[in-house]
């Protein structure tokens, strides 16, 4: 099990060095650079920006050398200082932008992925198990409507909803009196009760999908041979559902482990704005916009780092859970 840990964390950083290429690279292709950009806004403004300033900007990252310059230049302050650049847009560092935002987006992400799968696989045991039921027929249905239904667009009929009959705004992850509060005890629990709004909302879409998947599966499972053998043997229906034809159905289900979680991240951008959530989802689609290149591209780099992360921990929990994955990887 240690052996194939291993392996699998050293594949890890070629994989994420190649991301940070790719990143870059997307960010760097438009043409001109925003600093041009940004000094004309500046002296549109009134400002004054002396040749020094701008000379100091471009030895600093690099912006008079050539593209591979410029990458080495950016991922070595990265690894060696925590410095993912200066967003030029905000005129802040990138990395207390980094800061604020992801660790909501983190929670968000985190709380939908397990919102997610505590439905799911329940759900979709119970349509495998009662097939043709009139409770499959009524979750296979709000699996389609699930899948249908863009998750902006939820957000939107939800927003009206709530203002509309009960007088309540459910945009934002805070009330008014706790967005610009300290952190405390009470604006913890504030967040905690906005927090089910986009849980819901982003985790709509792939709850039906993983519902699908899970009915599918079991349903296949439960045809196979071991099943009628652990039925002729007097075993319970509850043990021989959960303790075996689930056991080896959800294995599917823990390998898109490493997808569904960028998954809800990309799908949470369009809903962050709809919603007024405090996430990177708005930010990285303002600095695509407005080329911040360092923001952009930072943003890019560490949702992507995010895939190869939960590809990592799904590839660990499928060898925990079927052994047979990690001996024919270590044979």
């Amino acid at each position: 099990m240690l052996s194939y840990i291993l392996r699998r964390i050293l594949i890890m950083f070629p994989t994420l060095a190649v991301i940070s290429m790719i990143a870059f690279l997307v960010i760097d292709l438009p043409p001109g650079d925003y600093l041009t950009s940004y000094i004309v806004q500046l002296e549109s403004q009134g400002a004054r920006v002396t040749e020094e300033q701008v000379e100091s900007l471009k030895r600093r990252y690099a912006l008079d050398q050539p593209l591979p310059a410029r990458y080495v230049n950016w991922i070595w302050r990265i690894v060696r200082h925590g410095d993912f650049g200066q967003s030029w847009n905000w005129n802040r560092p990138v990395a207390g932008l980094l800061a604020e935002r992801l660790p909501f987006t983190v929670a968000i992400s985190l709380s939908t992925l397990i919102f997610t799968y505590v439905m799911a696989i329940p759900i979709g045991i119970y349509s495998a198990v009662k097939q043709y039921s009139w409770g499959d027929y009524l979750f296979t249905t709000i699996g389609f409507l699930g899948l249908a239904i863009p998750n902006f667009l939820l957000a939107l009929v939800l927003m009206f909803i709530f203002y509309r009959y009960f007088g309540v705004s459910i945009g934002g992850l805070f009330s008014p009196e706790y967005r610009d509060a300290a952190w405390s005890m009470a604006k913890f629990f504030d967040m905690m009760s906005h927090l089910w709004v986009p849980i819901i909302v982003i985790g709509t879409a792939g709850t039906a999908g993983l519902i699908r998947t899970m009915r599918a599966v079991m349903l296949d499972e439960l045809s196979k041979d071991y099943v009628q053998t652990a039925r002729a043997k007097g075993l319970t229906e509850f043990t021989v559902i959960v303790k075996h034809a689930a056991r080896v159905a959800i294995n599917p289900i823990i390998s898109v482990v490493g997808w569904t979680l960028p998954q809800i991240i990309s799908g949470e951008a369009i809903t962050a704005v709809v919603l007024n959530l405090p996430t990177t989802g708005p930010l990285l689609l303002q600095a695509l916009l407005t080329q911040d290149m360092y923001l952009a591209g930072s943003f890019i780099f560490v949702l992507s780092s995010l895939t190869v992360i939960g590809t990592l921990l799904s590839d660990i929990l499928l060898a925990w859970v079927d052994p047979r994955i990690r001996y024919d990887k270590e044979a």
